[in-house]
């Protein structure tokens, strides 16, 4: 028998699918804003969401909730604080509870954002992508430059500590002195939180359709030497493949969850959660309606699709996250999050060393720079074909 000491921490993700506009790069689930956005209505269809999974997880307590879309400051203040509320009534909270919540600077508004501050969210998440006009605009942005840095600054006056920015690096005709000027930027406005990621072609959006001239690999390689000097130099310090913070107290936990393969609630349109069900021998990973329509239809169930995890599957279930980890993660985690015993990897742990591509030392996995450089051969090691387990296993947590 496989047991588990404890469950893993648990998260909560909302997602809210309307925004002004898509963005030309953007394949999450956004829907353009084309009526009145119908507020009460979805907000009690995300309290009915979540009381339906509310008996897989009864007597555990949210670390952290992530509000996410689409353009979740498209809401009113007044929802938010409603949605929280009904939420802490029907789940309890850490008592030092993570609550982010996205929002654009074409969204932004200073009685908003201290409206968002007095409802209990306690840290912000502002897309900017660029402090380029020009670049902005081939993003298909709906703010400028301007409105970015007064959106920050509204953000701060509202007192938000923790606050991070999204930024893209590779952008259309973009250089290494581009990158800079606007990483330089981002870090002048004084937030603890970087998010810099490169733009990548994703298919199901319209620049994978109709690409648009992006820089040659040997730039991109020059942009993120340059921004790791760039940040480093600047006192932040990199927790992941694309995110910088000025100090662990502010990197984000409801993300680290994510990549330490913590469990998470899911609710509104076309959401994606998993669960640790112990009760049921297995892990699963489910999904919501992904239209609004359907989403808000009460004829239809909330969830679209449920799945098992496959015992061959965790290994790289795990790894992919945690893997995206700089310091990478205890090893006992491996046992503690999946129910399998770290001897299941053994034999591609030790030929990933031999190559260079993992760093095993005081009880810690990681990928080593190079690991990094080439994250998706690693990451073959642990997929399902190569991984040797029994027929059988059981998870079952020891009180």
């Amino acid at each position: 028998m496989i047991s588990l000491s404890s469950l893993p921490p648990l998260s909560l993700y909302i997602h809210i699918p309307w925004c002004v506009r898509k963005c030309p790069y953007c394949d999450f689930n956004s829907h353009a804003q084309k009526e009145d956005l119908p507020e009460d209505e979805y907000i009690n269809a995300l309290i009915r969401d979540l009381t339906e999974q509310l008996p897989l997880v009864w007597g555990r307590r949210l670390q952290s909730i992530f509000i996410g879309g689409g353009t979740p400051s498209l809401f009113s203040a007044q929802s938010m604080d409603r949605l929280l509320s009904q939420l802490r009534a029907l789940i309890p909270f850490e008592f030092d509870i993570e609550i982010t919540l996205e929002a654009n600077p074409g969204t932004a508004e200073a009685n908003k954002f201290k409206g968002f501050r007095e409802a209990g969210i306690n840290r912000l998440s502002i897309g900017v992508q660029s402090f380029n006009d020009n670049q902005l605009k081939q993003l298909g942005r709906i703010h400028s430059a301007q409105e970015a840095f007064n959106a920050i600054a509204m953000a701060q006056q509202a007192g938000f500590e923790k606050i991070n920015i999204d930024l893209m690096h590779g952008l259309p005709q973009q250089n290494v002195t581009d990158a800079q000027t606007d990483l330089v930027k981002a870090i002048n406005t004084g937030v603890s939180h970087l998010s810099w990621y490169q733009l990548t072609l994703e298919p199901n959006t319209l620049f994978y359709q109709r690409p648009p001239k992006l820089p040659e690999d040997e730039i991109l390689i020059d942009i993120q030497d340059m921004g790791d000097d760039v940040l480093q130099q600047a006192g932040f310090s990199q927790y992941e493949v694309s995110a910088f913070a000025k100090s662990s107290k502010v990197q984000s936990r409801h993300n680290l969850n994510y990549w330490m393969f913590g469990d998470y609630l899911a609710i509104g349109a076309g959401a994606h959660g998993k669960l640790t069900l112990p009760a049921d021998n297995k892990i699963i990973r489910f999904s919501k309606y992904r239209s609004p329509k359907d989403y808000l239809d009460t004829t239809k169930p909330f969830e679209q699709t449920r799945r098992d995890i496959a015992y061959n599957e965790l290994p790289l279930e795990f790894m992919m996250n945690a893997l995206r980890l700089v310091d990478g993660i205890p090893e006992n985690y491996f046992f503690e999050r999946t129910g399998l015993a770290l001897q299941v990897i053994e034999p591609q742990i030790k030929v990933a060393e031999e190559r260079e591509l993992i760093d095993r030392s005081k009880g810690w996995l990681k990928a080593t720079p190079l690991g990094h450089r080439f994250l998706n051969d690693l990451l073959d090691y642990f997929s399902e074909d190569k991984i040797n387990l029994p027929n059988k296993i059981q998870i079952k947590q020891v009180d």
